[in-house]
């Protein structure tokens, strides 16, 4: 396996990736992850198999790397107002897509093909931006705004804890609890 690090590429390892990438989605829409492999994918792609080892390593480190780019946020969370909507929304959103049988699927690639952590810990900076970014409006408001970190811990950790190993009981008002007890968290002082 691979654990090149993997830097966003330009021009034509841009316009691989993008190949590939879409040949695998392409193929699992059409006949299932079980089509897979690692030959069929560059033959879609229209590059050679070594091409995608030489990028990739295997089969389960690219699914991975396809998996982290589904799991971008499309843009920034919605302002609803008040820090208790913004946070219940995005989480209330999390627990449905993440929830999901695709999206259970997308975290265990991440998880499967990423000996070194880089994925996981791109797909974790993806919560803390949308997050912070909702810190940072709330802050704004003048709204009390508990430490970035709580909110992982309170809210992101305990969904992806239930996502990953007991996805019963994943709801709207789970989502919420856990948004209440993370603005429960006293804001930390600044200076």
């Amino acid at each position: 396996m691979s654990s090149k690090p993997k830097a966003r590429p330009g021009g034509r390892s841009a316009r691989v990736q993008a190949s590939v990438h879409a040949a695998v989605r392409e193929l699992e829409a059409e006949a299932g992850r079980a089509a897979l492999s690692v030959p069929a994918i560059a033959a879609r792609a229209g590059v050679t198999p070594s091409t995608v080892y030489r990028r990739w390593g295997d089969l389960q480190e690219l699914l991975s790397d396809v998996a982290v780019e589904r799991l971008r946020p499309d843009e920034p969370p919605r302002d609803r107002g008040s820090l208790r909507a913004d946070l219940t929304a995005w989480a209330q959103q999390f627990i449905e897509e993440m929830g999901s049988p695709t999206g259970r699927a997308y975290v265990r690639d991440v998880l499967l093909g990423d000996p070194a952590g880089d994925n996981a810990g791109q797909c974790s900076a993806y919560s803390a931006d949308q997050i912070g970014t909702m810190l940072a409006r709330a802050h704004a408001r003048g709204e009390a705004v508990p430490p970035l970190e709580a909110v992982l811990d309170l809210v992101v950790a305990p969904m992806m804890y239930r996502i990953l190993f007991r996805p019963g009981g994943l709801t709207s008002d789970y989502a919420e609890h856990l948004v209440l007890a993370a603005l429960a968290t006293p804001e930390q002082p600044t200076g």
